[in-house]
């Protein structure tokens, strides 16, 4: 698995998160990256992109509440969580848009209420 994310956890309604996705054997930097969820029953979204240029797009339901960053001396990609809702909960991963690699195994985030 080339992209690995991290910093998931379980958390209340209001709190904030911060996940990591770590490239391995490429350099991050140069490829757009985007994070995503899964909740069970669910198909896997797309909520947040920075493009390698560092253009950020975000599905409406995080905007304003997620920022996604790079962190390039860590060849890492950050997705600051705040003011998470219940309705975040979902098991999330980092992948490379206009490229796809094999999918990770995620990172869990629960917020309850």
């Amino acid at each position: 698995v080339q992209l690995q994310a991290s910093g998931g956890g379980a958390v209340q309604a209001g709190d904030s998160l911060r996940l990591s996705c770590v490239g391995q054997k490429f350099v991050l930097r140069t490829y757009a990256v985007g994070w995503f969820r899964q909740a069970p029953g669910k198909e896997r979204e797309r909520v947040a992109e920075i493009s390698s240029r560092g253009v950020t797009t975000y599905v409406a339901s995080v905007k304003g509440r997620f920022t996604i960053s790079r962190d390039n001396a860590q060849n890492m990609v950050i997705l600051q969580m705040n003011n998470l809702t219940p309705d975040d909960t979902a098991v999330y991963y980092c992948n490379t848009p206009n490229s796809y690699r094999e999918w990770g195994q995620g990172t869990q985030v629960t917020v309850s209420s």
